[in-house]
C-alpha cells in the first residue's frame, strides 16, 4: 500500500512538468516508470493540462495545436509533408498506439472534444479537411481518405495528380466500426454507426446505421427492428 503510494506520487510530481519541450519529453518518461502501459496510462493526461504525449510518440508537424487534458499513446505520429495544414485537437480527446496522422498538399484535420481513437488508424489528410466532431468513437484499423489518385490508361498511378470530391466530416458522438475505411466527399452525420469492414463512399444520415461495400444504410437507430448485419 505504502509502496503504491509512492509510485502515484512519483508520476503525479513528473506529469507536472509533462510537455512536448525537452525537459517535459523527459519529465513524461520519468513519469512513466510506475505506470502500468497502453490505456492504464490514459488517467494520466489528466494529471496535466498539456495531456499525455507517449516517450515513444513521434510529431514531425509545426502545425499541431493541442487542446487540454489529451492522451497520445506509444508510437502515434504526427506528420507533416510539403503544403500540409494544420492539425487540431479538441480537449480531451484519446489517440491509441500506432495511429499515423499526416497532411499534404493543402490538407488539415480537426479533432475535436473527447473523442477517441483506437489503435492502427491512418489519417492521410490531403488536399482537403477532415473533421472529427465530439465525443466521436472509432475502432481499430481505420483509414480516412479525403483524396483518390488520377487512373488515366497512359500514365502510371504514381505520376497522376490527386484529386478530391471534398473533404471528409464525421459528426458528433458516431460510432466507426473496426476496419472501416471513409473516402472523399463523404459526411457521415450525428450518432450515425458504420458497421465493421465497410467502405464508406457515400454520405450517412444522422442516427443512421450503415454497411457493406460500399456501405448502404440498413436501418436507422429510432427503428425498433433487430439489427440485420
Amino acid at each position: 500500500m505504502v509502496h503504491q503510494l509512492i509510485k502515484n506520487l512519483w508520476t503525479r510530481f513528473w506529469m507536472r512538468f509533462a510537455g512536448l519541450s525537452p525537459f517535459g519529453r523527459i519529465a513524461t518518461r520519468i513519469a512513466t516508470w510506475f505506470a502500468p502501459p497502453y490505456k492504464s496510462r490514459c488517467p494520466l493526461a489528466r494529471l496535466s493540462v498539456r495531456g499525455y504525449i507517449a516517450p515513444t510518440a513521434l510529431i514531425n508537424h509545426n502545425g499541431v495545436q493541442f487542446g487540454k487534458n489529451i492522451f497520445l499513446g506509444d508510437r502515434v505520429i504526427i506528420h507533416k509533408e510539403k503544403g500540409g495544414g494544420p492539425v487540431k485537437f479538441g480537449n480531451g480527446i484519446h489517440i491509441h498506439n500506432d495511429t499515423i496522422i499526416e497532411t499534404g498538399a493543402g490538407g488539415s484535420l480537426i479533432i475535436d472534444d473527447d473523442t477517441h481513437i483506437q489503435p492502427r488508424c491512418q489519417f492521410s489528410a490531403y488536399l482537403s479537411v477532415v473533421k472529427i466532431g465530439c465525443g466521436v468513437e472509432i475502432a481499430p484499423n481505420c483509414a480516412f481518405y479525403p483524396y483518390n489518385h488520377g487512373f488515366k490508361p497512359d500514365e502510371s498511378i504514381a505520376r497522376q495528380p490527386l484529386e478530391t470530391k471534398g473533404g471528409i466530416t464525421i459528426d458528433d458522438n458516431s460510432w466507426i466500426g473496426f476496419g472501416v475505411i471513409v473516402l472523399d466527399g463523404v459526411h457521415i452525420g450525428k450518432g450515425a454507426v458504420i458497421g465493421a469492414g465497410s467502405v464508406v463512399t457515400k454520405s450517412i444520415p444522422d442516427g443512421a446505421i450503415a454497411a457493406g461495400v460500399p456501405a448502404r444504410v440498413i436501418r436507422m437507430r429510432t427503428d425498433s427492428a433487430k439489427n440485420i448485419y
